[in-house]
C-alpha cells in the first residue's frame, strides 16, 4: 500500500503514507496486539509486531554484565581435587515450567531447586536459599551457562560468598557434569513433563533416587554416600572443641 501510493501520487505527499504509519493504525497502540478481525486481511497473520528500529540489537544485547569466565575457575575445581565446586542450569519442561539443577563436580551429587519462573530475581532468590542449606566448605563456586536468569549473579555472590563463573558463549558443554546429569534426570522427568506440578519435597525425592545410583567414576559408590561423608566431615569439623568458625545447620 505504501509503495503503491508513492508510485501513484509521486508529487502529492498528502496522499502518501509510510508502512510504519499503516502498521501503527492497525495495531493497538498500548500492547501492539492486532485486532482479531483484521488478521484475515494480512498476508502473514502475526498478531504482534515491533518496528525494525526496536528490534535492532546493540553490542550489549543479551549480555550478562561483569561475568567471570570459566577459564578463571581455580585448578582445584577443574581437576575435581576439592569438593564444593558446583555446576548449574535451568532444566525445562512443558507449559513454560522449569527447575534449577545443581551438580557438585567431585561427587556428582545433584540438587533440584523449584523455581516458579525463569526471571533472574526468582532464580537468584531460589539459589541463595539453597546455598544456605550447605556448609560453606561444600559450596565454593558455581559455574553456569550465559542464560539471562543469571543476570543478577552478583547479588547471589554477595549473599552467599560463592563465586560464579560463566561458560564461554554458546559452549554449554563446558559444564560437563551438569549436562551429563541432566541427561540422566530425563529418565525421571521426560521431555514434555510439566515441572510446575512438583513440590520441592517431590523434587528432593527424585534427586535422591538419582543420587542413589552407583557411579563408575566414584568407584561404584553412590553420589549420596560420597557427599554425605563430606557433610559429616564438615559438621564434625565445626563442632569439634578445637574447631573455629560457625556451626552450620545441615
Amino acid at each position: 500500500m505504501a509503495g503503491w501510493l508513492k508510485r501513484t501520487y509521486p508529487q502529492d505527499e498528502t496522499r502518501q503514507v509510510s508502512h510504519e504509519t499503516i502498521y501503527r493504525t492497525l495495531f493497538i497502540q498500548a500492547r501492539g496486539a492486532l485486532k482479531k478481525e483484521l488478521l484475515q486481511h494480512l498476508r502473514r497473520t502475526r498478531a504482534m509486531r515491533r518496528s525494525r528500529h526496536h528490534t535492532q540489537k546493540t553490542p550489549d544485547h543479551g549480555r550478562i554484565k561483569h561475568t567471570v569466565s570459566i577459564r578463571e575457575r581455580p585448578a582445584e575445581a577443574e581437576d575435581r581435587a576439592v569438593p564444593g565446586h558446583w555446576e548449574g542450569d535451568l532444566f525445562f519442561g512443558s507449559h513454560n515450567s522449569q527447575i534449577a539443577t545443581l551438580v557438585e563436580r567431585q561427587t556428582r551429587y545433584l540438587m533440584l531447586v523449584k523455581v516458579a519462573c525463569k526471571d533472574t530475581e526468582t532464580v537468584i532468590d531460589a539459589l541463595i536459599k539453597q546455598a544456605h542449606k550447605l556448609p560453606r566448605e561444600l559450596y565454593k563456586s558455581l559455574t553456569w551457562d550465559r542464560g539471562p536468569e543469571m543476570a543478577d549473579h552478583q547479588r547471589f555472590s554477595l549473599a552467599t560468598d560463592v563465586k560464579v563463573y560463566f561458560c564461554d558463549p554458546q559452549q554449554p558443554w563446558q559444564r560437563g557434569s551438569n549436562e551429563n546429569t541432566n541427561g540422566l534426570l530425563r529418565q525421571y522427568l521426560p521431555k514434555g513433563t510439566d515441572l510446575s506440578v512438583f513440590s520441592q519435597a517431590e523434587l528432593d525425592a527424585i534427586a535422591t533416587r538419582l543420587n542413589s545410583r552407583p557411579r563408575k567414576t566414584l568407584g561404584f559408590e553412590t553420589p549420596d554416600e560420597v557427599f554425605s561423608a563430606l557433610v559429616d566431615k564438615a559438621a564434625n569439623a565445626v563442632t569439634s572443641p578445637n574447631a573455629e568458625g560457625v556451626r552450620y545447620g545441615i
